[in-house]
């Protein structure tokens, strides 16, 4: 491998929302080099997600990172988008009478933190009348859930990251790594890129990216999920109408430009690759959503699918690794990277600095512990 290239303090692989999150944040320090393999950035999960923001939503780490991600979102720093970074969509977590025990232990887990209500599936279907009469039991409304402008977010920190001093590196596919003399050579299809420390934000590429360094993996299980666009009865989705996600995460629907966006929610385990829907799974997700809607589906405009990788717990993996020095993890956000991406890239550039990790985060129950790459649950079970 060649020892010389173009030099950075930090090279960060993956121009996702996580990529490019912490490499704008890491770029009012240092010098940053972002490499990405496709031709634009952002063209496998990050292009690919339904882009909800909820502060109640996952397990307690992500509902934590949401939470201490509000700021940006409410008010985005000066120049950083011309957009609106979220748009309210209150969102419905929804059961059937065999499920309402579910609803209602979800609700006390969660309740005290945004606006959050119990409501009966007969008050749900006064405001989404799409809902079979006698289907939904009882839901747990978020009153103030949120849609994310996820191309507004993505392009702001990538324009931020360019204002920094930063540069984007695209059709750059890793195709090696080296550590030597207390610095990293990553060499690519375009170039060779030296830098003292690399941050692993592949996204389902994870793992491999791990290889190539020669540090151990971390399990990341890369799934498939399934999406779709269809009309909607009459021709128009009103606006108005929430997500309705079902408790057991079996399906969701949302209004999307006067249409409804349908997803079986499925997770079906894949290896890294530009995923596309198969036909078992847009047969599912139609038939869950007609026993749950009022919907008859005749026409699917468009669909795709993405990939959202896990790790055993199902909490992100952010942090160094303990067996390669200056390799950094930014990995396993499960689908909750866009929501979670402002706090989840403010706690990894300051773990990557050694700095104390910002109080307003701390605050929320943010526990770099809980994501550490070296935490007992997951190397526990990669070992």
């Amino acid at each position: 491998m060649r020892s010389t290239g173009e030099q950075a303090d930090y090279l960060v692989i993956g121009a996702g929302i996580a990529g490019a999150s912490v490499a704008a944040e890491l770029a009012s320090t240092g010098r940053v080099i972002l490499l990405e393999r496709e031709s634009q950035p952002g063209y496998h999960t990050t292009g690919r997600s339904a882009a909800l923001f909820s502060q109640v939503y996952g397990p307690k780490q992500i509902r934590a990172l949401s939470r201490a991600s509000s700021r940006l979102y409410y008010n985005p720093p000066p120049g950083f988008t011309d957009h609106q970074l979220l748009r309210r969509r209150p969102v419905a977590m929804v059961g059937r009478s065999d499920q309402a025990d579910a609803v209602h232990a979800e609700f006390e887990l969660v309740r005290g933190r945004g606006d959050l209500a119990l409501i009966s599936g007969a008050e749900l279907r006064e405001i989404m009348p799409l809902l079979r009469e006698g289907y939904v039991a009882c839901a747990m409304m978020e009153n103030d859930a949120a849609d994310i402008e996820v191309h507004a977010l993505h392009q702001g920190y990538l324009q931020q990251l360019k204002e920094r001093g930063g540069h984007l590196r695209t059709t750059s596919e890793v195709q090696g790594l080296l550590y030597a003399s207390g610095r990293w050579t990553v060499e690519t299809n375009s170039g060779v890129f030296c830098g003292q420390t690399v941050v692993n934000a592949a996204g389902a590429w994870a793992d491999e990216i791990a290889a190539l360094a020669g540090t151990s993996s971390v399990g990341l299980v890369p799934k498939r999920r399934t999406a779709m666009i269809v009309d909607a009865p009459n021709g128009n989705a009103d606006d108005r109408w929430p997500m309705v996600v079902d408790i057991d995460e079996q399906f969701y629907l949302k209004p999307d430009a006067g249409r409804l966006l349908l997803s079986p929610a499925d997770e079906t385990p894949s290896p890294p690759c530009d995923a596309q829907p198969e036909e078992i799974d847009i047969a599912i997700c139609i038939d869950r959503i007609q026993q749950a809607f009022d919907l008859e589906v005749r026409h699917i405009g468009n669909r795709w699918a993405g990939l959202r990788s896990f790790v055993a717990d199902g909490v992100p993996v952010v942090g160094y690794a303990g067996d390669a020095p200056g390799f950094f993890w930014l990995a396993g956000q499960g689908g909750y990277g866009i929501q979670t991406a402002p706090a989840m890239a403010r706690t990894a550039a300051a773990l990557i600095r050694n700095d104390p990790v910002p109080d307003d985060i701390v605050e929320e129950g943010v526990d770099v512990a809980a994501l550490s790459p070296l935490r007992p649950a997951l190397t526990a079970e990669v070992n």
